[in-house]
């Protein structure tokens, strides 16, 4: 694989990523209270509006992703790929951390979005040769 079409890779998950997020968005913005069901809390008005508050950021970072992913330089999508690799891999803890008697399903499968995509993140950061010591081309 080129170094090419390793940027051209992490362009990739990080517009995969932005879809994701999207519908996470969406999800959170109009079925806050499926979404908090779901994950084993007890939903209230309070815990609602943040969880709408927290949609209204997540369309932010969609946004860009999406823009990073589609017209960022090779700079940008690194600088974005590293910050979302550790974001992801944060995901995943806090959703396997959060505060309910037992985890659901869904807690598992959110978490494992999470690590996935850290994942993904990783295999292609690694594949960039010029990741650590030279600044990539622009």
């Amino acid at each position: 694989m080129t170094e090419t079409n390793n940027y051209g890779y992490l362009r990739k998950v990080l517009a995969t990523g932005a879809t994701v997020f999207g519908l996470s968005a969406l999800f959170l913005l109009f079925a806050p209270a499926l979404f908090n069901e779901l994950l084993g809390f007890t939903s209230t008005a309070e815990l609602e509006w943040a969880m709408r508050m927290i949609a209204i950021t997540l369309v932010a970072l969609c946004g860009n992703m999406l823009s990073v992913s589609l017209k960022g330089k090779d700079s940008a999508v690194l600088f974005s790929a590293r910050v979302m690799a550790l974001s992801a891999s944060a995901l995943g803890t806090l959703t396997l951390l959060t505060p309910v008697a037992a985890l659901t399903w869904f807690d598992y499968a959110y978490a494992a979005i999470g690590f996935g995509f850290s994942f993904a993140y990783i295999v292609g950061l690694v594949r960039i040769p010029t990741a650590s010591p030279q600044a990539p081309s622009r």
